[in-house]
């Protein structure tokens, strides 16, 4: 029997007063809320009282009922017994529906209805015992957040760890898979003609470029550690900000528009036969290589030495695919074994012809997501995914943050990708180091728009303010667009509450019609005046429901030296110009910003960029 139904008798004091299922700040964040809250509703666009993104979510207990009981008219602490099916295996899905869980030791029950947004808040009666779910979850954090609604995997993220100086372990960084020095090696100046043409189609053929050869661990782990999985961003000082759609398409060239891939499952067996298939090796050979990588997971080195031996053979699909699967696998595939692909991506390569047809771009976006939310939390020391796409995004909106080396590849004059314009210089900065510089981060140290003078390469597509579910495999993670208006050149207005892709079933209907949620994300919001602009009380709500900050207050002095001001660049064409010039001969004599005998002119760069 699959399901076990139990009729239980329930005691239950119902109240006519309205109960607050959401956790309770003290006494000083609930001024900071309240005051948000009066802000908000001044004809604002706020979240709804059941909103998870709320400051105070509020549910009456008739509202628990399901529909078609009307509602129960109780004198005041009247009590009185009814009966309920329970379904102890899983959990309903219907909206409105009321749920009564009953613990093992019968003491205590707990009632649950799932809102419209997915969640399930929590409020325990007792029943003989003084426990109660207040107990077993705290109500608020030091530093934040005070409302936990949103946030609400906190507990286990590595910054509530770090606010009380505890940390992932003797090595504060994370272990990062970068594979840029081997690509270097590997990936030849010029494929044969036969090979180009399928590389090319493909859509990948930009990846071959585009890995930085080291990555700056230290920069790459602080920015890891304000990654929040439930709103796939990073929570600044300032408010959200993320990888975008468009960020990838300008940084790696990647295709953004097309299918979502669903594999099917990938056996040791199946790995063997897919090798011998579509790599072109004997059946013993497959069969040795797979046992030793113990399961369905073939070795990047393994696959480059076969791309060189098909390619000496002129056997151009078997090199082809031995390429392609090394190259994803070194960059928007890389997991953290650091030395091994997943076989099942052999399957995207299958047909060499159709494989263009994919959305790469969401592929890297997904896999990078996907392990940004592992790697924020306290128990995990290691990054996958492609670090090089993070950690170009970092130099390109944070110029005042880490070392940022520059190519001498005018990456906006002949169109190769923006992530080609940085190169890796060591960073002098610790991860201690670092969290304390991005907790004073102020709007004005962001290039909100860092991609307007390539626009002539990768034109933005709407597409990119697509508000729903991506998936690559079995991978689903939720794009959030509206929590990040800024780096579109929108208002930054309070988000809806977050998406739960669980609850997602027509994610592919969703993508290919994308121009609802477009709609629906700027329609409610108004073109910046100023690149950070956001509306009045965004900021009192974002305190409260995040933890902005990593590192908790010290009673010294604030600094007093002006900030820098930062813009994706200058409006007047005149100013645009002298901009350019500067720039370009800053870059002609690799200038650094500490140089002093550069601060004139990087002086004079900042003011023509803010006009």
């Amino acid at each position: 029997m699959n399901f076990l139904h139990k009729v239980l008798r329930c005691r239950v004091r119902v109240r006519r007063k309205t109960k607050s299922l959401g956790p309770r700040p003290n006494l000083a964040s609930k001024s900071i809320c309240t005051r948000a809250q009066s802000k908000l509703s001044n004809g604002q666009h706020s979240p709804s009282p059941n909103d998870t993104g709320s400051l105070t979510p509020q549910i009456k207990w008739r509202d628990v009922i399901p529909s078609p009981t009307p509602p129960l008219q109780l004198p005041e602490k009247r009590k009185f017994w009814f009966f309920c099916i329970v379904n102890r295996n899983t959990q309903s899905k219907s909206s409105g529906s009321l749920i009564v869980y009953w613990n093992t030791s019968l003491k205590s029950s707990v009632v649950r209805r799932r809102g419209a947004d997915g969640r399930i808040p929590v409020r325990t009666l007792d029943r003989g015992a003084s426990s109660s779910a207040a107990a077993a979850e705290p109500a608020e954090y030091p530093g934040g957040p005070y409302d936990t609604s949103l946030l609400v995997k906190y507990e286990h993220h590595v910054a509530r760890h770090i606010w009380f100086g505890e940390e992932r372990g003797p090595k504060k960084e994370l272990k990062v898979a970068g594979h840029g020095l081997k690509l270097t090696s590997r990936v030849p100046l010029a494929l044969p003609p036969q090979m180009e043409s399928w590389v090319s189609r493909s859509g990948l053929s930009s990846l071959q470029r585009t890995s930085l050869n080291k990555i700056d661990t230290n920069l790459v782990s602080a920015f890891v550690e304000r990654w929040h999985l439930e709103t796939s961003s990073f929570h600044m000082p300032f408010g959200e900000m993320s990888i975008t759609l468009d960020d990838v398409a300008c940084l790696l060239h990647l295709p953004i528009r097309g299918v979502f891939w669903s594999p099917q499952d990938v056996t040791e067996e199946l790995a063997v036969e897919l090798a011998v298939d579509y790599l072109g090796v004997s059946q013993g050979q497959a069969q040795s290589h797979v046992r030793s990588c113990r399961g369905s997971y073939y070795k990047l080195e393994w696959l480059y030495d076969l791309f060189v031996h098909h390619r000496a053979a002129s056997s151009w699909a078997y090199a082809t695919r031995a390429y392609l699967l090394m190259l994803v696998g070194s960059t928007i595939f890389a997991d953290k074994t650091f030395t091994l692909v997943e076989a099942r991506y052999l399957l995207l390569f299958r047909d060499l012809d159709g494989c263009s047809g994919y959305s790469w771009g969401a592929a890297a976006l997904v896999t990078l997501y996907r392990y940004l939310g592992d790697a924020s939390m306290y128990s995990c020391k290691q990054l996958g995914g492609y670090p090089t796409l993070l950690q170009c995004w970092i130099h390109e909106y944070f110029p005042t943050v880490g070392k940022r080396g520059e190519n001498w590849k005018p990456a906006d004059n002949c169109g190769l990708p923006r992530a080609m314009r940085w190169s890796y210089r060591q960073g002098v900065l610790k991860v201690d180091d670092l969290r304390p510089i991005l907790d004073e981060l102020t709007p004005a140290d962001v290039i909100w728009r860092p991609f307007e003078d390539h626009r002539a390469w990768c034109v933005f597509d709407e597409i990119c303010l697509y508000r729903g579910c991506l998936k690559w495999g079995e991978t689903v993670i939720p794009y959030l667009p509206d929590r990040c208006l800024r780096q579109f050149g929108y208002r930054q207005y309070v988000p809806s509450p977050p998406l739960d892709c669980m609850m997602a079933t027509d994610i592919d209907v969703d993508w290919i019609s994308y121009h609802q949620s477009v709609i629906a994300v700027i329609g409610s919001s108004t073109v910046a005046i100023t690149p950070s602009d956001a509306v009045d009380g965004y900021l009192e709500w974002y305190y409260c429901v995040s933890h902005p900050r990593l590192v908790p207050p010290h009673h010294d002095a604030p600094r007093e030296e002006p900030v820098p001001v930062y813009d994706a660049g200058p409006s007047d064409p005149d100013w645009a110009r002298v901009s350019t010039l500067i720039h370009r001969y800053l870059r002609q004599v690799n200038a650094e910003e500490e140089d002093p005998q550069f601060s004139d002119l990087f002086e004079a760069l900042h003011i023509s960029r803010s006009h």
